[in-house]
């Protein structure tokens, strides 16, 4: 081979491992709403859901419903052309876009609390539309820090689930008050807030600052505020490091089975995902081929599917695996009779 020969045959090879504008991803683990997980080695093992201040129903049928998760790559992870065409070649991998799962712009932190925010979020609404549908409604909303600015002057002052109850004394009649009371203050004026934080009251004062985007300008304390719904009892979803909101489907029908004297599996293993919101609807998710490889790794034997996620699911659906259509949270429920009853629900086609 001549130099120059040798120099393309560098050059091309060198050029399959440059760093390329994609990311992986691949099933994730899964878990059983209905059972207890141990969120690290070693680490006492704890309820998915945990309900107290009400009466609930041991099931012990050996049925499931687990809720699945995707693996992403990292954020420090580029791969190679070499790595993304094994990746395209794969039965159990998917390539996308990086800019899918890290948008421009957006830090691996702030991507990472962006996922906290939508699972916590998701909490609440699955929470509230499965004690809907058991005809149980909030008797307050209150309004939570969802997360707070790094750098801001409520960096250090306020923590990620503080309950703010009052601004400058004057309580909370509904949640848009945090914002307005805030903004009657000139920014570089001093605000208190009062807030609940593990069940102590206390009040914090925080010296505003100005905004910086492209509205009006205004004070601003920075912290991310949602609401929360209370309900006459505690419901709590335990879950450590996941994100997102698409097992909000799951979870609702985790609480209803718990409240519920009947098994809501039948003894079947049942897996499956869709984000929910306080009214039931159930909407689409990313990676649907990819949890469906996981429910059935887990052994699940059906996979409860948003509709709108459906042809994509039934592209490479694994053999065994029952994909059922669900639209909101009582044809999910529907379903769920229909296959006790020894029926066929709706499927996915």
């Amino acid at each position: 081979m001549s130099l120059s020969g040798a120099t393309v045959a560098l050059l091309t090879a060198s050029a399959f491992l440059i760093p390329t504008p994609y990311a992986e991803m691949s099933p994730g683990p899964t878990y059983d709403t209905l059972k207890s997980y141990a969120p690290e080695q070693g680490q006492p093992a704890k309820p998915v859901i945990a309900i107290s201040g009400t009466q609930t129903f041991p099931h012990d049928k050996g049925g499931e419903l687990r809720m699945v998760t995707v693996e992403v790559s990292r954020a420090d992870y580029h791969p190679n052309s070499i790595e993304v065409l094994s990746g395209w070649l794969s039965d159990d991998k998917i390539v996308v876009p990086r800019t899918v799962i890290y948008p421009v712009g957006q830090t691996a932190e702030e991507a990472t609390q962006q996922n906290t925010a939508l699972f916590d979020d998701s909490e609440d609404q699955a929470i509230t539309a499965a004690l809907a549908a058991k005809g149980i409604k909030p008797v307050k909303t209150e309004v939570v820090v969802d997360s707070v600015t790094a750098n801001s002057p409520a960096a250090g002052k306020l923590q990620a689930g503080d309950v703010i109850t009052a601004v400058d004394g004057t309580e909370l009649a509904k949640p848009d008050d945090v914002h307005t009371l805030i903004q009657k203050h000139a920014p570089g004026e001093t605000v208190k807030l009062t807030i609940t934080r593990a069940g102590q009251s206390q009040d914090v004062s925080i010296v505003t600052t100005q905004s910086h985007d492209s509205g009006p300008s205004r004070a601003l304390v920075g912290f991310l505020p949602r609401t929360r719904n209370v309900f006459p009892f505690d419901v709590k979803i335990q879950l450590d490091n996941v994100g997102g909101p698409s097992a909000g489907m799951m979870f609702a029908l985790g609480i209803i089975d718990e409240l519920t004297p009947e098994d809501l599996t039948g003894g079947l293993k049942i897996a499956g995902t869709g984000t929910i919101d306080a009214d039931g609807k159930v909407g689409p998710i990313g990676g649907v081929q990819m949890k469906t490889l996981a429910a059935r790794r887990d052994h699940a034997t059906v996979f409860l599917t948003p509709a709108d996620n459906c042809a994509d699911a039934v592209k490479n659906a694994p053999s065994g695996l029952k994909l059922v259509k669900v639209t909101n949270l009582q044809s999910a429920l529907d379903a769920l009779q229909t296959l006790r009853a020894g029926g066929t629900p709706t499927m996915c086609s």
